[in-house]
């Protein structure tokens, strides 16, 4: 399916038409064409958007997919009964049974992050990014007692972009600290970390990878040399293994599923979803 195009269409970002209409097309061996089309509440912006799904269905002489959550009755039936597409309704599949179920119906809210001004949850998440950039790369050792994850590795194994995306996606404070060649020398981690350790989590990484990464930052130097970045794998593992911190490489894994292990083993307090 090289010709083949596939719609996320949305009243609110699309952030989880995206994301569950991609976790399916993963199942398939396809890699169609992506059109992202958020904020679609109204008739006329539902009618701009079936011109472009039947513009797609013209030129490529196949149904284009169209995965929607769109709460509006009128802007999502013109996107199925005007569209050349196959309409795959998200929301109505799931929330239609719960109703039934609930012997309720749903508040029909116009995408997630709706009067974010009145939500706690959103609220959590803002501070919880800030907490993780304040505390990026062992910025700062201040009020690690509200951490909820400490993640420790050498530099440039993923510690950044997973605090991040554990902020952002799950309200999670996740401070990190990078082990460097003086932690090693001492070997002990930061003092800084020791009334925490329960909250450390550790990441490594293969030795060539990481070369290849911090090459990329630093082309040449003794940092990004195979022989120096074996050296201090070699020294963050043992010394995680010593102080008995649980660890995981991110060679091979995702940010995401290096979230969820990170979530699944420390079990931290607070989790926002």
């Amino acid at each position: 399916m090289p010709n083949r195009t596939v719609f996320f269409v949305s009243d609110s970002t699309g952030i989880t038409a995206e994301t569950f209409g991609n976790s399916i097309l993963n199942q398939f061996a396809v890699k169609p064409r992506h059109v992202r089309r958020p904020f679609i509440d109204t008739v006329d912006k539902a009618h701009q958007v079936v011109l472009e799904i039947n513009h797609a269905a013209d030129l490529e002489g196949k149904k284009p997919i169209v995965f929607v959550t769109l709460v509006d009755a009128d802007v999502l039936g013109i996107l199925k009964e005007r569209s050349r597409g196959l309409v795959l309704d998200m929301f109505n599949t799931f929330v239609e049974p719960l109703e039934a179920e609930f012997g309720m119906t749903s508040n029909h809210r116009v995408g997630r992050f709706s009067d974010v001004s009145k939500s706690q949850e959103y609220t959590d998440r803002i501070e919880a990014i800030n907490f993780s950039l304040a505390h990026d790369d062992g910025q700062s050792s201040k009020n690690l007692a509200e951490a909820d994850v400490i993640l420790v590795g050498v530099s440039r194994s993923g510690k950044t972009p997973t605090s991040l995306y554990l902020a952002m996606q799950h309200g999670i404070k996740a401070a990190n600290y990078p082990l460097i060649p003086e932690d090693f020398d001492r070997g002990a981690i930061p003092k800084s970390l020791l009334p925490y350790k329960k909250k450390c989590f550790g990441l490594t990484i293969a030795p060539d990878r990481l070369s290849h990464i911090r090459n990329e930052r630093r082309p040449g130097s003794k940092y990004a040399s195979i022989e120096n970045c074996r050296h201090e794998v070699n020294e963050a593992e043992a010394m995680m293994r010593r102080e008995g911190i649980a660890w995981l490489s991110s060679t091979h894994k995702s940010i995401e599923e290096i979230a969820t292990t990170i979530l699944r083993d420390l079990r931290p307090d607070r989790l926002m979803y």
